[in-house]
């Protein structure tokens, strides 16, 4: 049987170091609203009624993950995948806000970019796009 509910709020929460600074990042790299900003929790969303965020743990004993990782590297859990229309300009934005291009790129119509934790992100064009 699938979950059930009434609720219509959906997040992805990632551990961090600094809950507070990592929403930030992503707030501006999103051009969110922050809309939980405490100690140790923090979260940003479109809007207030948007029915999803993305919120942000602090975990003292938080590892920052290698991507690509190697043999024994702390290894990410997840990334997220964001479709952007112009791919040099939202990295270059990303930049911007403090994302970091990482060393790698599997792929011609995506680029990976590191957050200030160190979670992998992926700024991709549609290629069935028009």
């Amino acid at each position: 049987m699938p979950l059930r509910t009434t609720k219509t709020w959906f997040g992805v929460v990632l551990d961090t170091r600094d809950a507070r600074a990592l929403a930030r990042f992503y707030s501006d790299l999103l051009g969110w609203q922050v809309f939980t900003d405490e100690p140790g929790w923090a979260t940003v969303a479109p809007s207030k009624d948007a029915g999803y965020n993305l919120g942000f743990q602090t975990d003292a004993g938080y590892v920052r993950p290698v991507w690509p990782a190697g043999e024994g590297d702390p290894q990410m859990s997840m990334h997220l995948d964001l479709e952007v229309d112009d791919l040099d300009e939202a990295v270059a934005h990303a930049l911007s806000v403090g994302a970091e291009l990482a060393q790698f790129q599997p792929q011609e119509t995506v680029r990976v970019l590191l957050d200030p934790a160190g979670h992998p992100f992926c700024l991709y064009l549609d290629d069935e796009a028009d």
